[in-house]
């Protein structure tokens, strides 16, 4: 780690940029190594007697001109040029710049870079400043006019097309944008064609532009493109704003996808898919993120955010607009579920540690280490209390007021919350404490049954977060409903507003002492304390009405199940079998609900539940406990396995819907139940019989588990080799189900494979990423997949420093485990710490997560 910490960027030093850019002219001259990037800006002071500074890194600065006269007297840092006030007009001015850059040597994949042949751009959050000297921040907005010049037979770039011609190309984009929205693509590539017709009438087309032989496999993405569109204009009536819409799918891309105006530029695997090469999985994520980069054109790009502490306000918006398009497009209790379990499993585990943030942060170092579960499914989570608080007319209305009030604006998070004020009458100034204050609140709850009356007393408290000990409570939307003991509803859901540190709320008039079902539908992000009576978890879990909270209750059951199972060596409590047996057998439910049901809680989640309780957690305890509950529920379900397994089967063709994605689910969470008690050899047969990779995927899984497999993974490697994402899978399979005493042996074998391309981020993730989700095997006592990791990390960084400060986040839960395992990673740690040269990115990150064992 350099001597000398860079100074963080803070909040309270935003300033407005003291010239407007009205307008912005880019010519492209493309080569591997040589572009030329000539830039002309026409710019209008606004403050008087300011300097002009414009970032820049790794520019060869070729000339620069103001209103035609060379620049020379400018000063120049490893950020960019300053030119001093004293050679700037008072009136418009133009300045023109030609730079020099290298794409093809371009591995951090920021700037302008090359995959596979293909230029282009990634530019979120500070990777314009790599393409030219330009005032590289999200409060400037301007139209672009741009021109490629290359002998690629396909050129594009935001806007509307305006004339081409051999070897060239120009855009227009009329809507003001920040450069961080600005893209280029120019490659041999094919497009796949369809249109969309606004409800306003107009024809749009829309193209998903790929390598030559995969525009096969975009009929799913161009699918879910069109629905999304639909979907916004019905929903929030939000309609498309330009001629053309471009999708280009590339191999390299640190992110999933990025939504620059016009042309979206997307990672391959979130776009490519057909039933034998994409799981469920990749369907269900190739749909969300093609709406999510869409919607990201009204809440994003015609109102961006004014600097990069409001990320949230355009991530988190959009993360929970396309949380509403995918529940109302497959099951909205399972997309509930799905997202709940995401969130607890990437931002609470988060909020736990030392890399908590509020929100909207106060300062950061780096801001690509911001792209965080914080600042995306929890800035979701706010919105979604927003709305529960206002009303449907309240969101509805506050919406509108947001989109006619902001639309070309750069806003905030005050601008955000006086809409709906405004909009409402409500005074949200407590509730802005969800946006500025770190950490998850935890919720105690007593109740209290006398003469009728029901009473629930709440209690919050949010534990301390590095930078804010202390935090005063928040409003919290509590939805409530009660039952009988008969299992009917007496109280439907109904929201309770939580404003203070403890209340209490009366129900009166009761027959019987009721069943609370609180949380419903998950209606905010807290940790429910509460030490439920004897049987009251298997009641709610067989009779709640709510689905969110019936599978809570059977998760929170088998929670506790598994904490006395590793403490105190418990057998299977029976009750919890009694349970999931009722819910397998239930045909009236959804088989994508009964799936989830079936899983059992991960063990990176027990080790964080028992951490949190007190506990230090024991890794091997852990995945030796779990592996004993899923025994016992197999033996508790042996009559029925192999009867729903086969009537599970899809018949005919393969369809990538919700329907039948649920069958398949429940198939394979049967299959991997009976693998626990035949050794693999229905899976055998299921892998064998397999017509789609879900199922061909699911049942190498499970022959894994089960210590076999090796005939099926060269068999599958043999016939996949030649598909890039698909050999990703292999490659993650292999890992993600390694015996935890050999998972650094058969990762570290993996990389030495000569198929490993570790420069490529799809494929360092598929082995080192799932290193870090194996977690037994990575918090194995020998360390080795600390070494392992922290090896590569050290590697990577080098060439990448976005992925390796992503990917050293494996890392920030150390501090819970015994000594020894702490004194393994801390090593690990120092070790990346430690190396000469290492980037800002990971710098920061490492050296966050080193400091938690200070405390």
């Amino acid at each position: 780690m350099t001597d000398t910490a860079p100074q963080p960027t803070l909040l309270a030093d935003y300033a407005p940029f003291p010239f407007t850019v009205e307008q912005v002219a880019l010519t492209f001259r493309l080569h591997p190594t040589r572009t030329r990037v000539l830039s002309r800006l026409s710019l209008v002071p606004t403050v008087p007697g300011q300097p002009l500074y414009l970032h820049g890194e790794n520019l060869t600065l070729i000339s620069l001109t103001l209103d035609g006269a060379p620049l020379t007297d400018v000063a120049r840092d490893a950020e960019g040029i300053t030119i001093p006030a004293a050679l700037l007009p008072a009136t418009p001015f133009t300045l023109e710049a030609e730079v020099e850059i290298a794409p093809e040597g371009n591995t951090a994949l920021e700037g302008l870079y090359m995959s596979g042949g293909i230029y282009c751009t990634q530019c979120e959050a500070e990777g314009f400043r790599k393409i030219t000297f330009y005032p590289d921040r999200p409060d400037v907005m301007a139209p672009f006019r741009v021109r490629i010049e290359s002998d690629m037979p396909v050129l594009l770039s935001n806007g509307n097309p305006a004339a081409s011609g051999p070897g060239w190309a120009e855009w227009v984009d009329p809507w003001p944008k920040p450069a961080y929205l600005f893209a280029l693509v120019a490659g041999d590539l094919v497009a796949h064609f369809a249109s969309f017709t606004t409800r306003s009438g107009r024809a749009t087309p829309l193209n998903i532009w790929v390598r030559p032989g995969d525009e096969d496999r975009c009929a799913f993405a161009m699918d879910a493109l069109q629905r999304s569109m639909e979907w916004d204009e019905q929903v929030y009536g939000r309609e498309y704003d330009l001629d053309v819409f471009n999708i280009v799918a590339v191999d390299d891309f640190n992110m999933g996808a990025m939504e620059n105006k016009g042309l979206n530029i997307f990672n391959s695997k979130l776009v490519l898919a057909t039933s034998d090469t994409a799981t469920d999985t990749d369907y269900e994520r190739i749909e969300r993120v093609i709406a999510h980069e869409y919607f990201h054109n009204w809440t994003g790009n015609r109102i961006t955010c004014r600097d990069w502490f409001q990320l949230c306000l355009k991530e988190g918006l959009t993360v929970f607009r396309d949380q509403q398009f995918m529940s109302d497009m497959r099951s909205a209790p399972v997309k509930r579920i799905e997202d709940v379990l995401t969130l607890r499993a990437r931002q609470f585990r988060e909020d736990m540690g030392p890399l908590a943030h509020p929100v909207r942060p106060d300062a950061y170092v780096e801001i690509n280490n911001f792209y965080t579960a914080t600042i995306y499914e929890k800035g979701a989570e706010v919105i979604g209390m927003l709305k529960r608080l206002v009303g449907e007319e309240g969101y509805k209305a506050a919406l509108d007021l947001y989109f006619d009030r902001h639309d070309g604006d750069a806003a905030t998070i005050e601008d955000w919350l006086k809409v709906f004020e405004d909009a409402t009458g409500r005074d949200l100034t407590q509730f802005k404490r969800w946006y500025t204050d770190a950490g998850t609140p935890r919720l105690a709850v007593q109740d209290d049954w006398r003469d009728g009356t029901y009473t629930l007393t709440f209690r919050q408290e949010t534990p301390p977060t590095p930078g804010q000990p202390d935090k005063p409570p928040r409003v919290i939307p509590i939805a409530l409903g009660l039952l009988n003991p008969n299992g009917d509803e007496v109280l439907p859901t109904t929201v309770l507003e939580m404003t203070e540190a403890e209340q209490s709320f009366r129900f009166e008039g009761l027959s019987a002492r009721p069943v609370p079902s609180i949380l419903r539908g998950f209606s905010a992000p807290v940790v429910l304390d509460r030490t439920a009576p004897p049987g009251e978890r298997a009641f709610l879990l067989a009779h709640d009405t709510d689905p969110v909270n019936r599978w809570e209750a059977g998760r929170a059951l088998a929670k506790d199940v598994l904490a006395r199972m590793v403490a105190e060596g418990a057998e299977p409590a029976a009750d919890l079998l009694a349970g999931l047996e009722a819910v397998v057998r239930d045909e009236t439910l959804d088989p994508a609900f009964r799936a989830l049901c079936l899983r059992m809680p991960a063990e990176d989640d027990m080790a964080q539940t028992l951490h949190a309780a007190g506990v230090v957690p024991d890794p091997e305890a852990i995945h030796a406990a779990r592996k004993r509950l899923q025994l016992a529920l197999a033996q508790r379900l042996a009559p029925v396995l192999p009867g729903m397994i086969q009537g599970l089967a899809s018949p005919g063709p393969f369809n990538p819907g919700a329907e039948a994605a649920g069958r398949r689910a429940l198939r394979l969470a049967c299959l991997g139940l009976l693998t626990r008690l035949d050794g693999g050899d229905a899976a055998t047969r299921a892998h064998a019989e397999a017509d789609n990779m879900t199922d061909s995927l699911g049942a190498l899984a499970c022959l894994l588990d089960a210590g076999r497999g090796e005939a099926e993974l060269a068999a599958f490697h043999q016939r996949w080799q030649g598909n890039r994402l698909v050999i990703d899978k292999w490659f993650m399979v292999q890992v993600l189900h390694a015996a935890p005493e050999r998972l650094a042996e058969v990762a570290g074998a993996l990389t030495r494979h000569p198929d490993f391309d570790w420069k490529n981020p799809n494929r360092f993730r598929s082995v080192m990423g799932a290193l870090a989700e194996n977690h037994a095997g990575f918090h194995h006592p020998s360390g080795a997949a600390y070494r392992l990791l922290a090896d590569w990390l050290i590697k990577l960084d080098a060439v990448n420093p976005q992925t390796t400060a992503r990917m050293s986040t494996a890392f920030e839960t150390w501090t819970r485990y015994d000594a020894d395992r702490r004194a393994q990673a801390r090593e690990a740690l120092q070790s990346i710490a430690a190396r000469p040269g290492l980037s800002r990115d990971t710098a920061e990150m490492v050296g966050r997560i080193l400091k938690a064992g200070d405390a």
